[in-house]
């Protein structure tokens, strides 16, 4: 009987790390592609238009229906087989790449088409993302899913530096066609390794069995809700996201590239190096987050955290308030690159337990809505935070927001510390 069961149990050890494998390989040629691709997108409208608002509305497209359709993915997400949903929104958005390239071969590549393309490829990347999401509690165990999560953020930490690199190399040597040939391909090469994960390989209580309910929207939406913020210890983790969202995209997003560019007139060069710093500090603290999450409660660590996060908000207001001092832009440079770098360690220490946290409590017949609706919540955090910061660096000095943003968020985690009380071994949501 012993042997029976440990012969079980390496079978399924053997399908979880085919699982994290061919999760690994998926995301990455999807990520990789779609990365090289949207940077080559930007240059291309850029190039073709000269126009910044035309620029603005790409983005938009690729921004603001995930906000709008999230909520309602993860109604379906949590009605329908995963696997199915994940695979068909991998193709899909493989398959309308490949016919856009088609269309390209005869036609000319517009704005109409890019507009089009861009906004439905935002709703089959929400769908699926939103569907891996809910998923990766099946995919592996327990023990595995922190490690999925921080492989998950090494794979984006290192797209974001890679990305535009390789994205510059192949604009400079073939057209905009190629671009979308290569994203079209890298979504069907993902989409087919998608197919061979197991799963149910893992909590088996899953949504299979509400998979016949029928869909009512506004029910389940409002079921979601109630679910989300009956649960102390789940409204305090997207509380965290939140205000992070928020202090992040009001003292960091908007103030650096100008205090940078605008105030202290680095290079292009220098600012380069200074963003890439961040994904560099990510790529660190998922290495380190197990060890560190073992070892140190995530209630307190979450807190010292925060704190740190409002320290550097406000360092990086320092060298502007200095500027008198007139030093060497090398100077300028190493210093905002630590700072960066310190920030991208930070918000991986803070942002993979958080998912760990939140797959793990979250029921299977939930976790998609609750997911998508805490994901949405801080997703509009952002762009309030940069319009309030972007107007209010017309009329103040660059160097108020991070410091003021700093010191807010220095207030609110005084304010808020003492009510954070969540453990990642707990077995229970307090309520």
């Amino acid at each position: 009987m012993e042997a029976l069961q440990m012969n079980i149990s390496n079978e399924k050890s053997k399908k979880e790390i085919k699982n994290l494998v061919l999760y690994s390989t998926g995301k990455t040629v999807s990520i990789f592609g779609t990365a090289i691709y949207n940077f080559a997108l930007g240059l291309y409208v850029l190039k073709q238009t000269g126009s910044a608002l035309s620029f603005a509305i790409t983005l938009i497209l690729g921004f603001i229906p995930m906000i709008i359709i999230n909520p309602f993915a993860g109604v379906i997400v949590d009605k329908v087989n995963k696997k199915k949903l994940v695979v068909f929104m991998d193709l899909l958005s493989g398959i309308l790449l490949v016919s856009v390239y088609i269309f390209c071969m005869k036609y000319e590549l517009n704005l109409l088409i890019i507009y089009a393309t861009t906004f439905l490829l935002t709703v089959f990347t929400t769908f699926f993302g939103i569907g891996l999401e809910a998923a990766k509690p099946n995919i592996v165990s327990e023990k595995m899913l922190m490690n999925i999560n921080s492989i998950s953020k090494i794979i984006d930490s290192i797209s974001s530096i890679m990305g535009p690199m390789l994205g510059g190399i192949v604009f400079a040597i073939f057209d905009m066609k190629t671009f979308i040939i290569i994203n079209g391909i890298s979504f069907i090469l993902s989409g087919l390794s998608m197919m061979f994960i197991h799963f149910k390989l893992f909590n088996h209580q899953s949504n299979d069995e509400h998979s016949d309910e029928k869909i009512h929207l506004i029910r389940d939406m409002k079921e979601g809700f109630n679910y989300l913020f009956e649960r102390k210890s789940i409204k305090s983790m997207f509380m965290i996201l939140i205000l992070i969202n928020f202090f992040l995209g009001f003292a960091v997003t908007v103030p650096l590239p100008y205090m940078i560019n605008t105030v202290l007139k680095l290079g292009s060069k220098e600012f380069g190096m200074i963003q890439g710093a961040f994904p560099v500090g990510m790529i660190l603290g998922a290495l380190l987050v197990k060890k560190i999450t073992e070892r140190i409660s995530y209630s307190i660590l979450v807190k010292y955290l925060s704190f740190a996060l409002s320290i550097f908000m406000i360092l990086l207001g320092v060298p502007v308030l200095l500027k008198s001092l007139q030093l060497n832009s090398i100077v300028y440079t190493c210093y905002f690159i630590a700072v960066m770098f310190l920030f991208g360690v930070v918000i991986a220490l803070i942002d993979i337990p958080l998912s760990y946290f939140m797959q793990k409590e979250i029921p299977d017949e939930y976790r998609g809505r609750v997911l998508s609706i805490g994901i949405t919540i801080a997703k509009i955090m952002l762009p309030m935070a940069m319009i309030s910061s972007g107007s209010l660096l017309n009329i103040l000095p660059s160097y108020v927001m991070p410091v003021a943003g700093g010191i807010l968020f220095f207030l609110f985690n005084i304010g808020s510390s003492n009510k954070l009380n969540f453990e990642l071994t707990s077995k229970n949501i307090s309520t």
